[in-house]
C-alpha cells in the first residue's frame, strides 16, 4: 500500500528550513526521512512522518504551502547490488521512477520511490515479489 509523503514549498533562504522543522517539532510530529531539492528561488522539502494529515494541517496553519503525495517504500537489504536488483524490477515492469529517496530504520535501509500511477506500479512489482511498506509500518522501522 501507498505512504503518503507530506511536500512543502519554502522560500530559498536561510531559516525557513528551520521554521518548518520547528513547526513540526512543536506539534509532536516525527521525521522519519526527508528530502531537501532546490532552485535559486524555493525548495521543495519531501518528507515521511508519523502523521500525515497533522503535519499537512499544523503547516498550512503557519502558512506553510504543503500538500500530501502517495510514494511507494520498500526495504532494501545490506548487501552489494541490492538496490539494483530492485531498480531491475522496477525496469523489467517498465516503471519509470520520478524521483527517489531513502531513510534508515534501525534494522535495514527503506527507499521511497515516486513514480506517476502508484497503484498500478505497486501492484506491478508485486506481481514481481515485491512488497511495499504501508503507513502503519513506517511508524516501526
Amino acid at each position: 500500500m501507498a505512504v503518503n509523503q507530506v511536500s512543502v514549498f519554502l522560500e530559498n533562504k536561510p531559516g525557513t528550513l528551520d521554521q518548518m522543522t520547528e513547526v513540526l517539532a512543536r506539534n509532536g510530529i516525527n521525521l522519519r526521512a526527508l528530502s531537501l531539492a532546490d532552485t535559486n528561488d524555493f525548495g521543495i522539502a519531501r518528507m515521511i512522518v508519523n502523521d500525515v494529515y497533522e503535519a499537512t494541517n499544523v503547516l498550512k496553519e503557519e502558512n506553510f504551502v504543503a500538500t500530501f503525495t502517495p510514494v511507494l517504500v520498500y526495504k532494501v537489504s545490506d548487501e552489494t547490488g541490492a538496490l539494483n536488483n530492485i531498480l531491475k524490477i522496477f525496469s523489467a515492469a517498465n516503471v519509470n521512477i520520478e524521483y527517489m529517496y531513502s531513510f534508515i530504520g534501525k534494522k535495514a535501509a527503506y527507499m521511497i520511490f515516486r513514480v506517476k500511477d502508484t497503484a498500478n506500479a505497486e501492484k506491478i512489482l508485486a506481481g514481481k515479489g515485491l512488497q511495499s511498506l504501508t503507513q502503519e509500518q513506517i511508524a516501526e522501522v
